[in-house]
């Protein structure tokens, strides 16, 4: 290690030589590359920590890169794992930086959070925080939570030392209609930055002992105000007696199928004339679109339901594959006899295959 490198963080009183060497044998895992995990990342793999893990299956998308600064134009379409490991590598050849180019599941998750100290989750769905919360309850592993909401943002810390978990904040994991979706109500692209950027800087405090974590307190900002303001909480010790992962994490009911169909196979059906409803924005579709797709944003969907024929396949397409599911909900209630189905991965999967 070139100890230049770091000189301007060992002069610190408090922290010195000593959190230096701490960083350098920690091992973070960094659930998702997007817009909070870009600042994560980076700072991260700038101050040295020794190894970091990073776990997503999203590619970029022209949408991304108002916020996710870590990539460019050329990384469209590129799984972001294999660029944000390209552009670590490039800023800081000495840490180790492992790549998991798939999504955290009741499957993986145990075996892959074992493996590090401990976890930053900048994913944006609660299925997933409400997964790595009872994973990181079982390996007994702190995890420091951000969440974004347009010009606001969340920090915190859970099971720090036997402290509180998301559970006691969250016991119920909310109904999907009932979360915005940053997708259409959108986010400034700084705010992540901000958010991104205090995860990291509870998870250097967390390994150096540096400093007061944000164990047992929620931190608000609030970007129009630029204000601050905690909140507490208090353990629930029901909520550490976490000894399995649940069967299923996610919104939907399990019982309910979602009926799906792979990238590669709708290509092959576009061949011929093939009915695909896109329910992104209007922005988004504007951007990128398939040919001859419907176009019915997710919001309109139950007031334009008749620009589809319901006779014949229906294809419903997103950018990732989470609003056509909830759309295919939707059209199921309404049309039951119908036949739809739900594009793996969305078009983010489709450009993929097409680089």
């Amino acid at each position: 290690m070139d100890e230049n490198r770091y000189i301007r963080q060992t002069t610190l009183k408090g922290f010195g030589p000593e959190g230096q060497k701490k960083l350098g044998k920690a091992r973070v895992l960094v659930v998702g590359a997007g817009g909070l995990g870009v600042p994560v990342l980076t700072y991260l793999n700038a101050m040295g920590i020794g190894t970091i893990g990073i776990i997503d299956h999203d590619v970029v998308s022209i949408t991304n890169l108002h916020r996710q600064v870590l990539y460019g134009q050329n990384d469209i379409g590129q799984f972001k794992v294999f660029s944000a490991f390209k552009r670590l590598k490039e800023q800081n050849s000495e840490t180790e930086i492992k790549t998991y180019n798939t999504f955290l599941n009741t499957k993986n998750a145990l075996e892959i959070i074992a493996n590090y100290d401990l976890v930053v989750d900048t994913s944006d769905n609660f299925p997933t925080r409400y997964l790595v919360n009872d994973a990181c309850v079982i390996l007994k592993k702190p995890f420091i939570y951000g969440a974004l909401h347009g010009y606001e943002g969340q920090v915190s810390i859970f099971n720090y030392n036997g402290g509180p978990t998301y559970r006691c904040l969250f016991p119920n994991m909310p109904k999907e209609n009932e979360v915005p979706n940053c997708n259409e109500h959108g986010v400034l692209g700084i705010i992540p930055g901000i958010i991104g950027n205090l995860q990291a800087l509870e998870a250097i405090k967390v390994i150096t002992g540096v400093g007061e974590v944000l164990s047992g307190k929620l931190l608000i900002f609030d970007g129009l105000a630029q204000s601050y303001q905690k909140i507490k909480f208090k353990l629930q010790p029901e909520n550490l007696e976490i000894k399995r992962l649940k069967e299923f994490y996610e919104w939907n009911d399990p019982c309910n199928i979602i009926p799906t169909i792979t990238v590669d196979k709708l290509k092959r059906l576009m061949i011929d004339n093939v009915q695909i409803v896109d329910v992104r924005t209007k922005e988004e579709y504007d951007n990128f679109h398939l040919q001859d797709a419907i176009h019915i944003p997710l919001n309109q969907l139950n007031t334009k339901s008749d620009k589809i024929n319901f006779s014949i396949p229906v294809y419903i397409v997103c950018q990732s594959g989470k609003r056509s599911e909830t759309a295919l909900r939707q059209l199921q209630h309404t049309h039951p006899k119908s036949q739809l189905f739900s594009v793996l991965g969305g078009l983010n999967q489709y450009l993929a295959t097409c680089s």
